[in-house]
């Protein structure tokens, strides 16, 4: 089984179980594949974020990221949460980041309002996407390109992959193990998280 590098995008004022979430699934995924004697595990895992230090999460939460976005592995799969994201539009090292970085991604994904990032970097223009229900019309009015739904929990397009809001991106994250390593894969994870996997969008 090929290993593929999971990139989880964290800055300031994003959600918790927006960045967790995905974390946990795809490890636990890796977890679960070892004890199947799996030689290599399918996800490895690193968050990255644009300076130094810790980040501060919504609540108060303090994570300490692994790398920076302009010093980390090639990656396979990039997640942008959402949250308070609204400072991260405009920042013009962010979006040349995401604009490099995403043309060599297998996939590239947001949950909840980090839609809100690859729209600002022009990343979802033509795309079927979606966002947090209380976020849908402001999305379609910032960015008219998008062909914006708010229907379902995500929104498989192709190697673009959005979800709706904060535990949607556990569904989206499941799906995206589905799609790289197995739906066996997917629902052994999410048994083993005692997760009810909402495995059809």
């Amino acid at each position: 089984m090929t290993t593929r590098q999971v990139g989880i995008y964290v800055y300031p004022g994003v959600e918790v179980l927006d960045f967790a979430g995905p974390f946990e699934v795809f490890t636990t995924a890796s977890r679960v594949a070892a004890r199947r004697a799996a030689a290599e595990p399918p996800f490895r895992v690193l968050t990255l974020a644009r300076e130094p230090g810790p980040v501060t999460a919504r609540a108060g939460f303090r994570h300490l990221p692994d790398a920076l976005i302009g010093d980390h592995p090639p990656l396979d799969l990039l997640v942008v949460p959402g949250g308070d994201e609204r400072n991260e539009r405009d920042e013009p090292a962010l979006m040349a980041w995401l604009q490099r970085t995403a043309p060599g991604l297998e996939v590239l994904a947001s949950v909840c309002t980090g839609a809100f990032l690859l729209a600002g970097a022009s990343l979802l223009d033509g795309r079927r996407v979606t966002t947090h229900w209380e976020d849908v019309a402001e999305l379609a009015r910032l960015y008219p390109a998008l062909a914006v739904a708010d229907t379902g929990r995500w929104i498989d397009d192709g190697d673009v992959v959005t979800s709706a809001g904060i535990s949607a991106g556990l569904d989206m994250a499941l799906h995206l193990v589905a799609r790289s390593a197995g739906e066996e894969l997917a629902m052994a994870t999410a048994r083993q998280m005692d997760y009810h996997w909402q495995s059809r969008p």
